[in-house]
């Protein structure tokens, strides 16, 4: 009932930049929402909101952390927060303290793959971006806060668990 999001722009190609947008499950860690754009209009922000909407189906009054920036701050993308019961909640100005885990989570993005090569195109590395997330980090990247375990086998296990407390 918790997500965090959070934009960065990643260089490629000759003064090409890409900007990704990303929504993180904070129980699982799992990147439930993200999207890509050669630009960062408040459409980026919502493309990643509607991804973890349709992959979580989020209860209402499901938080959704993010920074001061415009993208967040729009009209378009507190409405969708509001159409769909969820909470925004903003961090302070100038600080990325409260927002450690989407930090902790580019850090990890930059050392495990941007920093691995460079990509002479928009288009080699959104792929490159795809792959990493989708059959790396959700399902196999382990985790020391959550047992060092992934996001994917975390969330079977907690499942697993609450089936058999039930049973």
């Amino acid at each position: 009932t918790r997500y965090v999001g959070d934009i960065t722009y990643l260089p490629c190609g000759d003064n090409e930049f890409l900007y990704l947008a990303t929504v993180i499950d904070c129980f699982s860690r799992r990147l439930v929402g993200w999207s890509i754009a050669d630009h960062i209009r408040s459409e980026l922000v919502v493309d990643a909101l509607q991804m973890a909407r349709w992959q979580r189906r989020p209860p209402p009054g499901t938080i959704v952390h993010s920074d001061r920036g415009s993208a967040y701050t729009s009209w378009v993308f507190g409405h969708r927060l509001r159409e769909a019961g969820l909470l925004g909640s903003m961090g302070r100005v100038a600080s990325s303290v409260d927002n450690a885990l989407i930090e902790s989570f580019w850090s990890t993005m930059q050392r495990e793959l941007l920093d691995t090569r460079s990509w002479d195109s928009r288009d080699q590395l959104a792929s490159a971006i795809f792959e990493w997330i989708e059959a790396w980090y959700n399902p196999h990247r382990r985790h020391s806060g959550i047992g060092y375990s992934s996001p994917v086998d975390y969330e079977h296990a907690y499942h697993r668990r609450v089936t058999s407390d039930v049973a």
